[in-house]
């Protein structure tokens, strides 16, 4: 039979077949991906981006009606590759500067984090002891039955009483 697709193959297209993203449920019990926090400190750029921020505005300066960013990109490495050493020194300098003090801001980052960390969950467990401590207290149910109205008590009445 020409053309036939084998039992093999059926299959295998089955688990090809793409799922509508809506349909994705994420799994019980895990939660979604921890939001960015944007307090948080930008990450030191290396030598080379410290070189393309200079290089940018050169190449912009030359080539004013060129807006691609690829091109930008293309001409910026194949410049940063025929530097020498000793010409790429000073934006190594510079990104060594920005990487102490962007060590610096993380350290305080984190360090004011990890004690905003530590008072949050101790609220939490407040207002949880608080919340049990409401469940707990005795409440006096006053309803109507049909045979008249009688008081119930809880455990901890029967407890208070002795009854228990």
């Amino acid at each position: 039979m020409k053309g036939a697709k084998s039992k093999g193959a059926a299959k295998a297209d089955a688990k090809l077949a793409v799922k509508s993203k809506g349909a994705e449920k994420p799994a019980k019990g895990r939660k979604g991906k921890a939001g960015k926090d944007p307090n948080k400190p930008k990450r030191a750029p290396s030598a080379f981006f410290v070189f393309m921020d200079e290089f940018r505005k050169e190449f912009k300066e030359k080539n004013p009606k060129n807006k691609s960013v690829a091109a930008v990109g293309k001409a910026a490495g194949d410049r940063w590759k025929s530097l020498s050493e000793a010409d790429k020194a000073p934006y190594v300098a510079k990104a060594n500067k920005l990487k102490i003090e962007y060590n610096k801001a993380i350290a305080a980052y984190n360090k004011g984090e990890s004690t905003a960390a530590k008072k949050a969950p101790a609220k939490e467990e407040e207002e949880e002891d608080e919340e049990e401590s409401d469940k707990s207290k005795s409440e006096v149910n006053d309803e109507d039955d049909d045979e008249g109205s009688e008081e119930v008590y809880t455990y901890t009445h029967l407890l208070a009483f002795d009854l228990v």
